[in-house]
């Protein structure tokens, strides 16, 4: 296993379990004691971890958006079900926007074998996913965030008003009753702003965890949503609010 390997793999271990001991480690990579400190030293230097007594542990953002690689298997069951959910809205023959985001990536696992299906989207790691499948992909154009693998778009590089989106499947940060759906970053906001815009049905692919959050830009009202999905941690009573709200919500088995 290459540096970058293990690396990656150390980081992956800390999300989950958030510290880890030195004798775990050699054990779970398999190296010695000297190559895995040249490891962590690295990732200490980067500002990703913390070296404690006797292992490390992870060096966790105190406000904001978590990392996408975070996000990609955090509430991973919970977001598995929700994309399973979300396919079964998606049909042959469909022309389709998926947001950039670690639940709509796993929509994309869910629609390989649909037939004349177009695909657009910003996600680097969805249009990485769907590049050896059956599905039309058209990536818009724009500025690449490094950190989230998206793109950010602009609209002298795309021409928007092209496109003719049926369904298009929305991630957000937080959603709330009174303010709709929110995120951390505004070019991103803006691009979801046009999806909405564009598309005839809007979902939003969102895990409990989401809700009763409003974070730092606004996307949508409510009124312009027509469905989120979520998973069965719903809080009850958040279940009886949205009987009382225009969009229908829709939780994955």
């Amino acid at each position: 296993m290459f540096p970058l390997e293990r690396q990656k793999k150390i980081m992956d271990l800390l999300t989950i379990k958030k510290v880890l001991k030195i004798t775990e480690l050699t054990k779970e990579l398999e190296v010695s004691v000297d190559t895995l400190r040249r490891d962590i030293n690295q990732l200490t230097k980067e500002g990703k971890i913390k070296k404690i007594y006797g292992g490390i542990k992870l060096i966790e953002s105190q406000f904001g958006e978590s990392t996408i690689d975070e996000r990609m298997i955090s509430h991973l069951e919970e977001k598995n079900s929700i994309a399973q959910k979300c396919s079964e809205y998606i049909n042959d023959g469909d022309c389709i926007y998926l947001d950039s985001g670690s639940t709509t990536f796993q929509i994309a696992k869910y629609i390989k074998n649909k037939k004349n299906l177009t695909v657009i989207t910003n996600s680097i790691p969805i249009i990485l996913e769907l590049m050896n499948s059956d599905v039309e992909l058209i990536i818009i154009g724009g500025k690449i965030r490094k950190n989230e693998q998206s793109v950010v778009t602009y609209e002298y590089l795309f021409n928007f008003n092209q496109l003719n989106i049926q369904k298009a499947f929305i991630c957000a940060s937080g959603i709330t009753i009174e303010k709709g759906i929110s995120d951390y970053n505004i070019e991103e906001a803006i691009t979801r702003k046009k999806m909405i815009e564009l598309s005839n049905e809007i979902y939003v692919a969102s895990d409990s965890s989401k809700f009763g959050k409003n974070v730092t830009i606004g996307i949508a009202p409510l009124e312009k949503i027509d469905y989120i999905i979520t998973d069965q941690n719903i809080n009850q009573v958040l279940i009886n609010q949205f009987k009382k709200s225009p969009t229908n919500l829709i939780i994955s088995e």
